[in-house]
């Protein structure tokens, strides 16, 4: 089978579609985007965590703050729990799979830090545990999910929730949502 331009076009639409629906999530994203420049103003810092593609958005992000996204400005204290082979490893050889970001959160959040878990069904047992482990330590928890919010939207203080059930396009809303913040919040460090 031959792939036409059709089948291109229709992924596009597909994307576009979905991304437009995600107007409906302005309020969420705009809560989020003031919790976040508050708690940095603050002195506090932003840890990002999710698996897979959601383990590449996070890392994107952080390398947004830490660096820069569209502005020369001060560097902006980002964290993404998805880096360390050595740690997520360790952590999941002794402990389980489950705790590799819960153990780091143990040990790196500190109160008003806003965590941003990443996980387009919502159900991920280790983003669950790391949210869990953050709001123990006095976070503030933001999720990016797909439509349901999964269990994520019961635990989490601000849930964002791209209105589609297929991961690829709540992949790529959420990387509209991140650049959104990324954007938002850099303006308020010029």
């Amino acid at each position: 089978m031959q792939v036409k331009e059709s089948d291109i076009l229709r992924l596009f639409d597909e994307s576009s579609k979905i991304i437009l629906e995600s107007k409906i999530l302005v309020k969420d994203l705009l809560g989020a985007i003031n919790i976040i420049t508050k708690s940095l103003k603050n002195g506090n810092k932003i840890i990002i965590f999710g698996n897979g593609g959601s383990a590449a958005d996070a890392q994107h992000m952080a390398a947004e703050f830490i660096g820069r996204y569209l502005i020369e400005r001060k560097s902006i204290p980002a964290i993404a729990l998805t880096t360390d082979t050595s740690i997520l490893t360790s952590i999941g050889n002794d402990y389980s799979f489950d705790k590799v970001f819960s153990r780091q959160c143990e040990s790196l959040v500190e109160e008003d830090d806003v965590i941003i878990a990443i996980s387009t069904s919502g159900n991920s047992s280790n983003v669950i545990e790391g949210v869990n482990s953050a709001k123990k330590k006095g976070a503030f928890t933001i999720s990016l999910t797909g439509n349901s919010g999964g269990k994520l939207k019961k635990i989490s203080d601000i849930t964002i929730r791209v209105p589609s059930d297929q991961t690829p396009r709540i992949q790529e809303s959420h990387r509209i949502i991140i650049h959104s913040i990324c954007e938002l919040v850099e303006k308020q460090f010029k």
